[in-house]
């Protein structure tokens, strides 16, 4: 079995255990390997004097960090299962140990030493609160697990790009200009992110340690944030309108911030695109704030439900089902839904088509639906003759002026309309938006090019406005 055993941070931190088992391994002729002679600590395996190799070899044929530790894993058992593997601090904190322990599944033994993390609280002034202690090797993975909290240590810097690495992923949570001190050989400076890979030298003591931001000092903010400045808004002494809203009372808000979204993406103005996606997000955070408040659910709530949702409906993807294209993805999601929302019937799908939906939506999802269950046109042509039928009976209604029915026909020829869009695969909604745009910008050209010819145009006859209409058009198709 191989032991791994923890120098410690200097010589002289080295437990009794430790060294035992050191001499002990050398009097049996054990192999004993030291991951690195460039520390404070390895004077103490010089001290004893026993023989040893040094790892840092690998460090130099290693292409990059993440390859590192596992190189080191693998230079150790190469070494023979009864080695003895020397590494500075604590062996429990060393990144080439846990990479050991998956190499070796866990058959080791570890004789601890001392942390490295220690001296390097003092130094940050943590030594007083909770704080969080991880390797620059580990950042990455952990500001990808989103587990990091401040105050926050990061130790083993012991390289410029390494440094650089830590310094984007760092000022990407917390903004580049956010204060940092910076620990070197015990020193300590203050400096700001951004200047992190910019010191005069890195080894095996160098770390950044950041303190606790303010929520008025933040540069860069997360979801945790939105939910704290929201609940302070709603806090006695908070604002006044957030504190006296409820979900009823901007129920509207989500629908106008996702309408300006839209309008946003058409303008392909990403600054826009980000506003309005934040506005967005708050109002879905208002409204888990507010439930948090009666007990109903809390923001964590929400985040667990649509992860699951992502998870349990992508089975093609996390599961056993299949999808070869967009299509087949789509047929998964369908089917997990129905399931995850209890439909028997293709009626109970229809009917769960929410009534708030713009009407060309809702009667393009309605239909798309109903299809599933049996009942659609075989193409677009053969749903095209429903719109002459449906014709006739508006203008029958119409022209025995019941105005109640033919409003009612109006809806089915309007209906009519949206599928035919639908087998035709266009996007009925966004059809008639467009439509309606292209139109507003015709209409606005037509008129001004009236107005220049001198002409009011309520005087216009339909003649002539079709005239304007017909010129505008021609030259709008022309950009």
């Amino acid at each position: 079995m191989i032991t791994v055993i923890g120098l410690g941070v200097a010589q002289g931190d080295l437990s009794g255990r430790g060294e035992k088992a050191i001499l002990a391994a050398a009097a049996a002729d054990r192999k004993i390997v030291v991951r690195t002679a460039f520390t404070e600590s390895y004077k103490t395996v010089l001290a004893l004097g026993v023989p040893h190799v040094c790892l840092d070899s690998v460090y130099e044929s290693s292409r990059n960090f993440a390859t590192l530790a596992k190189n080191l894993a693998k230079a150790v058992t190469e070494q023979g299962d009864d080695s003895v593997y020397l590494v500075d601090g604590a062996a429990t904190e060393d990144n080439s140990v846990k990479a050991l322990i998956k190499r070796t599944r866990g058959k080791i033994e570890i004789i601890d030493g001392v942390s490295k993390t220690t001296a390097l609280v003092r130094a940050a002034g943590f030594a007083d609160c909770s704080y969080t202690a991880v390797s620059a090797y580990e950042l990455a993975e952990r500001v990808k697990e989103g587990n990091l909290a401040l105050p926050l240590i990061v130790y083993d810097l012991d390289d410029e790009g390494l440094a650089s690495d830590c310094k984007l992923l760092l000022g990407g949570l917390y903004g580049e200009e956010s204060v940092a001190k910076y620990i070197h050989g015990g020193k300590t400076k203050t400096i700001s992110l951004f200047e992190l890979d910019r010191q005069k030298g890195y080894d095996y003591t160098s770390a950044v340690a950041l303190e606790r931001i303010d929520l008025l000092q933040k540069q860069r903010f997360s979801m945790d944030d939105l939910k704290e400045i929201i609940v302070r808004l709603r806090a006695p002494g908070g604002c006044p309108w957030d504190r006296v809203q409820t979900c009823d009372s901007i129920k509207m808000s989500a629908v106008e911030e996702a309408y300006e979204l839209v309008d946003a993406i058409d303008l392909d103005d990403d600054e826009k695109i980000l506003e309005e996606t934040g506005d967005i997000l708050l109002q879905a955070v208002f409204h888990a704030v507010i439930k948090e408040e009666t007990g109903a659910f809390d923001l964590t709530d929400v985040l667990t439900g649509i992860c699951q949702k992502l998870i349990s409906r992508h089975t093609h993807v996390f599961g056993e089902d299949k999808a070869e294209n967009d299509a087949g993805a789509l047929s998964v999601w369908e089917k997990n839904k129905m399931t995850e929302k209890h439909q028997v019937t293709f009626a109970d799908s229809v009917n769960d088509v929410p009534k708030c939906f713009p009407a060309a939506m809702r009667a393009q999802k309605v239909g798309k639906r109903a299809a599933k269950g049996g009942l659609d046109f075989a193409d677009a042509q053969s749903a095209a003759e429903r719109i002459s039928e449906e014709l006739q009976e508006f203008f029958t209604a119409y022209n025995a002026g019941d105005k109640v029915a033919a409003e009612r026909e109006l809806g089915d020829v309007l209906f009519a309309v949206v599928n035919v869009g639908r087998k035709a695969g266009c996007d009925c909604e966004k059809a008639l938006k467009e439509s309606t745009d292209r139109f507003a910008a015709r209409f606005t050209l037509a008129e001004a090019k009236a107005l220049q010819d001198g002409r009011k145009v309520t005087d216009l006859s339909a003649e002539e406005w079709d005239e304007y209409y017909r010129a505008a058009k021609a030259e709008l198709c022309k950009k």
